[in-house]
C-alpha cells in the first residue's frame, strides 16, 4: 500500500510539474506509433470521467465517497483470509488513497498513462488513468482471481475452536 501512494503521487507530482494539463507525448513513437502517450489530465470525476454537474458537490461527493471506500476496504482487510488477499485488499487501499490525497490536496486526479486500443466499444483510446488507478484495477483482479479459484480452499479451512467443541459435544451426545 504504502510503495503504490509512494509511486501514485511521485508520478502525477512530476506530471504536473514538467507538463502543462492537455500536453500529450509520444512513447518511443517510432517502435510503437501512436500507441502509447503520455497524457496529462485532469481529471474531477470517478473512472471514466464520470462527474456530477457542480464541481463542488462533485469534490464533496468523491472525497466522501473516497473516505468511505478507505473506511470499508481497511475493514475488510483485517478479514483477509490468506496472503492474496492482503495483496489485493493492499493494491486497492494504496490507489484509493493515491486519488483521495489528489482530491483533498488539488480538487481533480491527475492521469497520464495514454494507451490506444483496437476500436472495442466505440473507444478509439481507452481512458487516460495513472498508477492508482492501475493498483485498484490489478487488486480487483486479484479478489477475482481468490473468489474463482481460491474459493474450496476456503471451505477447507481448520475448523475454530467452537465448532470443534460442537461438533465434539455432538459426538458424546449421539455416543
Amino acid at each position: 500500500m504504502g510503495i503504490i501512494i509512494i509511486l501514485d503521487q511521485a508520478s502525477k507530482i512530476l506530471t504536473r510539474a514538467f507538463t502543462y494539463e492537455g500536453q500529450s507525448i509520444p512513447i518511443l513513437q517510432s517502435v510503437f506509433g501512436d500507441t502509447f502517450r503520455f497524457t496529462h489530465l485532469q481529471n474531477p470525476g470517478a473512472a471514466f470521467s464520470i462527474s456530477l454537474s457542480n464541481p463542488v458537490v462533485n469534490r464533496i461527493f468523491f472525497i466522501a465517497a473516497s473516505v468511505f471506500a478507505v473506511a470499508f476496504i481497511i475493514y475488510l482487510l483485517f478479514r483477509a483470509i490468506h496472503r492474496l488477499q492482503v495483496w489485493a485488499f493492499g493494491l486497492i487501499l494504496g490507489g484509493a488513497i493515491g486519488n483521495l490525497i489528489d482530491r483533498i490536496l488539488i480538487g481533480t486526479v491527475t492521469d497520464f498513462v495514454d494507451v490506444d486500443i483496437p476500436d472495442m466499444l466505440g473507444m478509439t483510446r481507452f481512458p487516460v488513468f495513472n498508477v492508482a488507478d492501475s493498483a485498484i484495477f490489478i487488486g480487483m483482479v486479484l479478489l477475482i482471481i481468490d473468489i474463482i479459484f481460491l474459493k474450496d480452499e476456503r471451505q477447507q479451512q481448520p475448523l475454530s475452536i467452537e465448532e470443534e467443541d460442537s461438533i465434539s459435544k455432538q459426538g458424546v451426545i449421539d455416543e
